[in-house]
């Protein structure tokens, strides 16, 4: 079985991610996506709530499992046999970090990351932005999925 996980904070999820997961799904037997804990970060939505959107609109893939994770992404791929991680790469200043981030996960453990070229339409696209957009009252409909748009309406004050 053909295993890899998507990582990040996913704090909320938006269109990007959802096609980085999406891609990854049709060339993997199972997907996980691993929601990262960040005790020192206070997010938006909590860990609980990201995992079940991430659910909701990632379901229809059939094969992707969503969980969190606190710590190490090496150990949580050791101990779910992963030997693999997929990432989007937006830009070049998404490489220069990811290229080191890719570098330290396989001396660590011998785990491949594999680069993905995010969709040009996405290309600007972070989970930070849709926030801060939505936050002044802005359209954000566009940039993520249905159900993480009423989330994020719901949410967020009125301005």
């Amino acid at each position: 079985m053909r295993r890899a996980v998507c990582p990040g904070s996913f704090d909320p999820i938006t269109n990007g991610h959802l096609d980085i997961i999406a891609r990854a799904s049709k060339l993997y037997d199972v997907v996980h996506v691993a929601v990262m804990i960040n005790q020192s970060k206070k997010g938006l939505f909590a860990v609980e709530e990201r995992i079940e959107l991430i659910r909701e609109v990632t379901a229809e893939f059939g094969n992707v499992e969503v969980e969190a994770f606190h710590g190490l992404l090496v150990d949580f791929c050791k101990q779910r046999d992963i030997p693999a991680i997929v990432k989007g790469l937006r830009a070049v200043s998404d490489f220069d970090y990811e290229l080191q981030m890719a570098q330290m996960n396989n001396g660590l453990s011998g785990v491949e990351t594999l680069f993905v070229p995010t969709n040009p339409t996405y290309s600007f696209l972070s989970s930070s932005l849709v926030k801060e957009v939505a936050a002044w009252g802005g359209d954000v409909s566009h940039l993520v999925p249905p159900v993480v748009h009423e989330a994020l309406t719901e949410r967020l004050p009125k301005k």
